[in-house]
């Protein structure tokens, strides 16, 4: 059993619950209440169970808790915003097919907006990484790096979540991925960054699962 840190709240949700229900959180982020240390703690060590290719435990995390370092490092991942604004696969840009689908889709364009605009009040920024780079190798390279960074990243998440830590999946600041690095001393030629996400606890912890498709839409059996 992987140990917890002591007085650390847990929701006692069910792993189905907790599968389903680790939402991107955005406009629920409580950004008024402080995040204990060892909660975070706790997260990075549950993480730290996930995967890693040949067993070489590459990921690191920085988490940024210093006013000033949240407020550079929101002010990057709003020109990376900016940047991702004018690509065609921008959130808002999307089409679903249909009119229920395209609504959603442009309420959480709108909730992706607002985190751009409120970043740096997250309690804590949370950027996970991976020691290496693999630009220059083959295509296996660069997917078994992230491949042992990522599901690092989804773990933290699923741990903040049973905490009553919200979470948000996020990558566009990598759009300038040099400042953002700058921000926060890594040695950008020997290290990649994965995803940035913040953490706050949440207003309420109830979530219901995202509209998502059925299986059967995008399974393929045997063959492609």
């Amino acid at each position: 059993m992987v140990p917890q840190s002591q007085g650390v709240d847990r929701l006692n949700l069910s792993s189905d619950e907790l599968l389903s229900t680790t939402r991107s959180v955005r406009k629920r982020l409580d950004f008024d209440r402080p995040v204990p240390r060892e909660a975070l703690v706790d997260c990075v060590r549950l993480a730290l169970q996930a995967p890693s290719g040949s067993n070489r435990w590459v990921l690191q995390f920085v988490v940024v808790t210093d006013e000033a370092q949240r407020k550079a490092l929101a002010d990057v991942y709003r020109r990376g915003f900016e940047t991702y604004r004018t690509i065609p696969s921008y959130i808002g840009n999307v089409d679903k097919g249909s009119a229920e689908r395209n609504a959603n889709q442009q309420r959480t364009a709108g909730s992706a907006e607002y985190l751009a605009e409120n970043m740096e009040r997250a309690p804590a920024l949370v950027v996970a990484c991976g020691m290496g780079k693999a630009e220059s190798g083959p295509p296996i390279a660069k997917t078994t790096l992230l491949g042992s960074v990522l599901p690092g990243m989804w773990s933290f998440m699923l741990a903040a979540r049973e905490r009553g830590l919200g979470t948000s999946w996020t990558t566009v600041m990598l759009f300038h991925e040099q400042e953002a690095a700058d921000v926060l001393g890594i040695p950008n030629e020997e290290v990649t960054i994965g995803a940035l996400t913040p953490v706050a606890y949440t207003k309420g912890t109830s979530f219901k699962p995202a509209m998502r498709p059925d299986p059967e839409e995008v399974i393929h059996w045997d063959r492609w």
